[in-house]
């Protein structure tokens, strides 16, 4: 059974779809879990990026809110910087700052010098293997990405800025395709 008709019933997804769903949906968003202490139990001593590459444990925190509160979505339990670390680029995030590069990316060689992400991360996949295989039916996994401007901007910076000054003044490269021409 395919992930859609596995879902023809969750209220989440006929509302999301233009569907009238059965009644109205309920979720809470991410940042709902992080109050619950069972939430506080399992993260303690592991970073927040190190907890959205062990598929267990990324399971089990999706999961604590819609065990506790039986609502119709779980939110996948990750990063906006996750693709980052996935790629193989050295980010942190460090409490009460947020995420910090390793290395600003300032220079076309630091362009260059970036991973590309392979298109499949194993520890994400198979943490949501473990969530799906624990959603009902009438339940859906609802996963977030966050804006290239944002991954941009913490490169350039080398981590969170109110105004973003480096990264507004950047000429940032871009590589056509099948050449290795650039284009500013």
């Amino acid at each position: 059974m395919d992930g859609m008709s596995r879902l023809s019933d969750a209220p989440l997804i006929a509302a999301a779809t233009g569907h009238t769903p059965s009644r109205p949906p309920v979720w809470f968003m991410r940042q709902a879990g992080r109050s619950l202490p069972e939430y506080r139990k399992v993260r303690e001593g592991i970073s927040m990026l190190d907890s959205c590459f062990m598929p267990e444990l990324l399971a089990e925190i999706t999961l604590q809110p819609v065990r506790r509160h039986d609502v119709d979505g779980a939110i996948l339990f990750s990063d906006i910087v996750v693709p980052l670390k996935a790629a193989g680029v050295g980010v942190e995030i460090v409490p009460g700052r947020g995420p910090v590069m390793d290395a600003p990316v300032r220079t076309t060689e630091d362009v260059d010098n970036l991973p590309i992400l392979d298109v499949d991360v194993p520890e994400v996949r198979q943490g949501i293997e473990i969530i799906l295989s624990e959603l009902t039916d009438k339940q859906a996994l609802i996963g977030f990405v966050g804006a290239p401007f944002t991954l941009a901007s913490y490169l350039i910076e080398g981590g969170p800025s109110k105004n973003h000054e480096r990264t507004k003044r950047s000429c940032i490269p871009i590589r056509r395709p099948g050449t290795s021409s650039w284009s500013a």
